[in-house]
Parts: C-alpha cells; structure tokens; sequence
C-alpha cells in the first residue's frame, strides 16, 4: 500500500496526500489504519503531536478515493475551518476514470464539459444516487438534496473517458452518484454498478485543493496528480 505523504503543516492546518484503501477517520469500534490515526503516529515520531497540535477531521474522503485531504490541528481551527469551509475553500479538482455508457441509445454522449444537477437522495444504507423520476410513486423523496458537479471530459476512448470534476456542492457519494446516473460508472465502483475493475480499485482521485487561509488570508494550493496508469490505460 501506497503511504501516506505529509504536504504542509502550520499551526492551524496539515495538508496530506491519502492512498486509495484507507479510511479518513474511524468510525465507532472501528482499530484498523486511517489516515487520522497514521498522521498521529507520524507526528508522535516527530515530536510535535499534543493535544495542542494533532489531526482532527474537516472534510473526507472516501475509503477508495486517494488524494489531497487536510486536517485541522487543533478544535478552535477544526471549528473554524468547518464553519467557514465554503467561503475558504476555492476549489477541489477530482479526476475519475469512467466507463462508458453500456447503451448510448438510452444515456447519450456527455459533452465535453458541463454540469451535473441532478438532486441526490439517500437509501436506508446512506448511500446516495439519483432517484429514477419515473418510478417514483411518493413524490419528492424526503432525503433529497440539491446537488451541482461541474465536469471537463479530458480523454475519452472507446471503453474508458476520464473526468476532471468539481464541486458546487460537497454532498456524499456526489461524483459517484451523478456520473452513474449519465450512464458513465466511475471504474471499480461495485455500489454503483461497474463493470470493470482494472486497478483493482475505484479510480476516483481528489486532485487538488486550493484554499484562502483564514488566519493569513493567503492563497494556498496543493496538487498530487492522479496515477499515470489510467492515462496508459487509454
């Protein structure tokens, strides 16, 4: 398994770099690794981890999603950076390597840009997906929510096109969910329906953040970019 890089630290914030098959943070019961728990012992060796300065979660991202992901260092920041996360947040570029549709017929051809607004609702299992208007019996669906992907198809090929995608709307399982609906499945995403899986994962990858930090309102901006592979692969 890839490990886990540290980008940048100050005395509010820690920017990571987070493989694919690791939780963000555990969940209750949870004792296996995640990426909260690895900065910590990161730290520990280091000597700077308190309780005055350690990762507490902002944002996630999930299981099999890899890339930039930041922590806050202490509760006043946590508190501040989740308050304020949309104003100080400009921008989360994601890459997806996407299967094409099985039936064009009934999906169409994405264009080459453009945005996603399809409301997203929430099963029993809080997973999320676009709710098919036609069989739906009950009228609005009382976990719906609004959601906006800004999408930029980048490479297609007969099989696979790859996405750069960013969010209006930080909803969970968004990216996920909107692309499956279009008829493009993110590859190795079982929950929504792949059929293939050529890296043995779901090729969902959070490319970059860029962020006015609150405290210096200075523009910061991390980048790891998304595996070489899928590119080969096209």
């Amino acid at each position: 398994m890839e490990r886990i890089e540290i980008l940048y630290t100050d005395a509010n914030v820690i920017v990571i770099y987070k493989p694919e098959g690791i939780l963000s943070v555990p969940f209750a019961g949870f004792r296996g690794r995640t990426a909260q728990g690895t900065v910590e012992q990161i730290l520990r060796k280091k000597g700077m981890y308190s309780q005055k300065y350690r990762p507490l979660p902002v944002h996630r991202l999930d299981r099999e999603t890899s890339g930039v992901m930041m922590f806050a260092t202490n509760e006043r920041s946590q508190k501040i950076i989740m308050d304020n996360w949309h104003q100080m947040v400009k921008s989360r570029c994601y890459v997806a390597l996407a299967e094409n549709p099985k039936d064009f017929n009934k999906y169409g051809i994405l264009p080459d840009s453009g945005i996603i607004d399809d409301p997203i609702t929430y099963n029993a299992y809080n997973v999320g997906y676009v709710a098919d208007k036609a069989r739906e019996s009950n009228g609005k669906n009382k976990k719906e929510v609004t959601a906006r992907t800004h999408f930029k198809i980048i490479e297609r090929s007969s099989e696979y096109s790859i996405f750069e995608l960013e969010l209006d709307t930080g909803r969970k399982n968004q990216i996920r969910a909107h692309l499956a609906a279009k008829g493009y499945p993110i590859a190795g995403d079982d929950n929504y329906r792949a059929r293939s899986n050529p890296f043995d994962r779901m090729c969902l990858h959070a490319k970059s953040l860029v962020y006015i930090d609150p405290w210096s309102k200075e523009e910061k901006s991390f980048e790891w970019p998304e595996p070489k592979e899928w590119h080969d692969l096209m």
